[in-house]
């Protein structure tokens, strides 16, 4: 499958360490509005300490299923249930 994100391939984004660490399935997605940063976590509350930061391409490895939200706009966020859930996207706040 080829990249969707429009971003770089390298483009830095956060994820959490059951991501990366513990092949926890990705849950949460949010595109800040503030700086157009990419968080992909696992819906559990983190630490600091917990968070990684990876390439956009790396998180697209892992989970081809994210290139369902490459077009999301900043400021928003999606969630799902599960991998096989669909992903519902809103406007965040």
């Amino acid at each position: 499958m080829k990249f969707p994100f429009n971003e770089p391939e390298n483009t830095a984004v956060i994820t959490c360490c059951h991501i990366t660490e513990s092949d926890a399935t990705i849950l949460y997605v949010s595109h800040d509005e503030e700086d157009g940063m990419w968080q992909f976590l696992c819906g559990r509350a983190h630490s600091q300490e917990q968070a990684r930061v990876v390439s956009l391409n790396e998180i697209f490895t892992l989970d081809a299923t994210v290139s369902k939200l490459a077009n999301m706009p900043c400021g928003y966020i999606a969630e799902r249930k599960s991998k096989i859930s669909k992903w519902k996207m809103k406007r965040k706040g």
